[in-house]
């Protein structure tokens, strides 16, 4: 499993991983975003941004890197900046397939991304995926499962994957909706030859949306490295859009409620990496302030009691506008 070698990592930051959701591409539905990006969200902004970003997240101890077909160019921007720095070779790189990309660089597309499970979006996007990422690549992932996806039951997709696993690449898949749980407990049953097909599963946890914790410890009992993604919960969570309990409890612990917000998650034992999406250096800079939180039974009480129904929390989410 490639996420051994965080396993060596001895930084208070080495569970806390770098996903370029927000600057792989010029539109995205995370709140505040009209500030954090370059006026000029011209292709070769957004690459400056990223490995600014990139650079920064290596020198403060991030080693896992977290990236997708359909972010627009993360893919690319990632690879150019792994180029320019030949002498790094203890980060751990995930992609996901399922999702292509559609918006054409524009932040007012009708379609930003189209879903696809099938067999064929696999081989079309895993040598896409090659062609950038070649040998840096340790774990594809399905994009966004859900109870219904056709990639559950899939035998001929299951073999190809496991055709890749057997040649060194780990496989997971990644979680989404409000039945996240009923995905996961799925996944867990997928077998080629009598072994599980996934080693690691992403989903969205966070303050607000905490109903897949159970099926994620499950699937750490079972082996799987769980990765956190969507822990700021698109920007709800952040200055100014967060609950008042939670900017309560970040004035107590003189930090911003983003470390607040990433520290909960980071204190759940079955959480092996924790996803920051920063779009800005200072962002990344609180963000990892997560770390270093010390949260009391008082205030992980008063933060567990702004959990929402999940169908709620993703209706609402599903209502955010790209920007």
């Amino acid at each position: 499993m490639p996420f051994a070698r965080l396993a060596t990592a001895t930084t208070p930051t080495c569970h806390i991983g770098f996903g370029l959701a927000a600057v792989g591409r010029p539109g995205y539905i995370t709140l505040g975003r009209e500030e954090d990006l370059p006026a000029e969200r011209s292709v070769d902004a957004l690459r400056e941004r990223t490995h600014e970003l990139l650079e920064a997240a290596y020198a403060q101890g991030v080693r896992y890197f977290d990236v997708a077909r359909s972010y627009g160019r993360s893919e690319e921007f990632l690879a150019d900046w792994l180029n320019g720095r030949p002498d790094i070779d203890d980060v751990v790189v995930g992609s996901k397939w399922g999702y292509t990309y559609t918006a054409d660089w524009r932040t007012d597309a009708e379609a930003h991304e189209v879903k696809d499970h099938s067999v064929a979006t696999y081989e079309r996007q895993r040598a896409e995926t090659a062609e950038l990422l070649d040998d840096r690549l340790d774990l594809y992932q399905i994009h966004s499962l859900t109870p219904d996806s056709p990639a559950l039951t899939d035998k001929e997709l299951h073999a190809k994957l496991a055709e890749a696993a057997a040649q060194g690449l780990s496989i997971g898949f990644s979680t989404s909706g409000p039945a996240q749980a009923d995905a996961i407990r799925a996944a867990l049953a997928v077998t080629v030859e009598g072994e599980p097909l996934f080693r690691t599963v992403q989903s969205t946890y966070n303050v607000l949306e905490t109903s897949a914790a159970p099926a994620l410890a499950e699937a750490h009992d079972a082996g799987l490295t769980v990765i956190v993604k969507e822990g700021m919960a698109n920007g709800r969570l952040a200055d100014p859009h967060a609950p008042d309990a939670l900017k309560a409890i970040a004035a107590e612990t003189s930090l911003g409620c983003d470390a607040v917000a990433l520290a909960l998650i980071l204190r759940q034992p079955w959480a092996g990496v924790v996803l920051s999406g920063a779009a800005t250096a200072g962002q990344l800079a609180s963000n990892l302030h997560a770390a270093v939180v010390d949260l009391d039974d008082d205030q992980l009480s008063r933060l567990a009691a702004l959990a929402e129904d999940p169908r709620a929390y993703w209706e609402r989410r599903g209502q955010l506008p790209w920007h």
